[in-house]
């Protein structure tokens, strides 16, 4: 989705130990370590980053270009281009992808979704396993 740009830059962090109740719009990157109960969105716009820690938890919506999630969401993601779920992700709810990279120990709880885009000709499922 970058292609050989680097990713936008991580300028926001919601801290392990604070909890926040109420939506959030975000501008290019976010680091998730804390508690969100409310949807997170990135502003249109601009290419996006958002990033669930392993201790994070999110209740609500996500909705960014790039979502990388090692933590544990309850509610609908929808990632515009690639979704990383890492080892330790936790996801109730249904998933929405134009990529998806899936790491061995990523739960889902609910539908896969391919984005269908323009110049779309087959789903993009990358597989990440130990040693390969």
């Amino acid at each position: 989705m970058f292609g050989k740009k680097n990713p936008p830059p991580i300028k926001s962090l919601i801290a392990n130990g604070t909890r926040i109740e109420g939506d959030i719009t975000f501008s290019e990157g976010l680091r998730v370590d804390g508690t969100v109960v409310g949807h997170i969105k990135a502003a249109e716009g601009k290419v996006s980053i958002l990033v669930v820690s392993e201790v994070a938890e999110v209740t609500g919506r996500i909705e960014a270009d790039h979502v990388i999630i090692n933590g544990r969401v309850k509610g609908p993601v929808v990632a515009h281009g690639l979704l990383e779920l890492q080892p330790k992700a936790c996801i109730e709810g249904d998933v929405a992808y134009k990529a998806l990279e899936m790491h061995q120990g990523a739960t889902i709880s609910g539908q896969l979704k391919p984005l269908s885009g323009e110049n779309r000709e087959k789903p993009t499922l990358l597989l990440a396993a130990n040693g390969q």
